[in-house]
C-alpha cells in the first residue's frame, strides 16, 4: 500500500493487510463503531493478520483520521451484509469505524466527541466528493446488518451530518399511540410494510409474517431513523417516517 493518504483528512497511514480485490464499483459508505476500549487497541485489531477484519479509515476519539486499506480495494469491515438486493456490500463500499466503546453493560451509548464527529463529517464530505455516492446510501453497519449488528447506534448523529450534506434523513414522524405491527402478524398489511423497508434497500423477505428478520429490520430502522424509541415494533411513527423517507430518495 502506498504510504499517501487517499484522503486529505487522514493524517497518517498504518497499512492492513486485511484486504482483496473489489468485484464492484464503490457506491456505498458504511459508518461503524469499534466497540473497543480504545482506539488504540481497534487500530492493533484492524491491522492484525490474524483478526482477518479491517476498514479504509479509523477516527479516533479526539479527531485524528488514519488510513488502514486503499478505497480502490476491498476492505473487511461490513462482513454478512446486504443492501438493496446486493450482498458483497464489502466490495460496494468504504468504511470508516469510529473508536467509540459501544453500548454499555446496561444499553446505553455514551455521546460522540465533537472533535471526533467534526473529523467523521470532514472525511465523509471528502468522500462523497470523490465517489458517486448517493444520500441514502450513506448507512450504518446495523443498516446493512441488522440481525448482527446495533452500530453505530441510536446516539449516533445522523440529523447533524445531514445538517452537513451527509447522508438521508427526515424529521422522524411523532410517536403516539395507535394501531401498530409487531412479531406474529401476518397478512396483508404486513406484506405491504415489508415491501416498504425492501424498496427502501433493506434486506427483509416480503412474506407477509412479521418474524425474527422483520423485527431486526424494524429496529434497525429505528436506530437510525426514529431513535427515541427503538423496540422493532413498527408503530406509526415508524411506518410514517419510513414513508417521508421513501417520498424524499434520490
Amino acid at each position: 500500500m502506498s504510504l499517501t493518504s487517499d484522503s486529505p483528512v487522514a493524517t497518517q497511514v498504518v497499512p492492513s493487510p486485511n484486504h482483496d480485490a473489489r468485484t464492484l464499483p464503490v457506491d456505498v459508505l458504511i459508518l461503524h463503531y469499534t466497540g473497543m476500549a480504545s482506539a488504540g487497541e481497534a487500530l492493533l485489531r484492524l491491522a492484525n493478520p490474524v483478526a482477518k477484519v479491517s476498514s479504509h479509515y479509523l477516527v479516533f476519539e479526539e479527531g485524528r483520521v488514519v488510513q488502514l486499506v486503499p478505497e480502490a480495494r476491498r476492505a473487511w469491515h461490513a462482513g454478512a451484509s446486504a443492501w438493496e438486493g446486493v450482498r458483497d456490500v464489502n466490495s460496494r463500499s468504504i468504511g470508516i469505524e469510529i473508536a467509540h466503546p459501544g453500548h454499555g453493560e446496561n444499553g446505553t451509548l455514551a455521546p460522540y466527541p465533537e472533535a471526533q464527529m467534526a473529523a467523521v463529517a470532514a472525511l465523509c464530505r471528502d468522500i462523497l466528493g470523490r465517489w458517486p455516492i448517493r444520500a441514502d446510501r450513506v448507512l450504518g453497519h446495523s443498516d446493512v446488518a441488522p440481525e448482527r449488528k446495533i452500530d453505530p447506534g441510536e446516539s449516533f448523529p445522523w440529523p447533524e451530518l445531514h445538517r452537513q450534506g451527509i447522508g438521508h434523513w427526515v424529521p422522524p414522524a411523532a410517536i403516539r399511540d395507535g394501531r401498530f405491527f409487531s412479531e406474529g402478524d401476518a397478512g396483508q398489511p404486513i406484506e405491504a410494510l415489508q415491501s416498504m423497508f425492501a424498496l427502501y434497500g433493506y434486506d427483509v423477505p416480503v412474506s407477509g409474517t412479521f418474524d425474527a428478520r422483520t423485527r431486526a429490520v424494524v429496529a434497525a430502522f429505528q436506530r437510525h431513523f426514529r431513535p427515541a424509541r427503538v423496540d422493532g415494533v413498527a408503530d406509526a411513527s415508524t411506518i410514517t417516517t419510513l414513508r417521508d423517507l421513501l417520498a424524499a430518495k434520490p
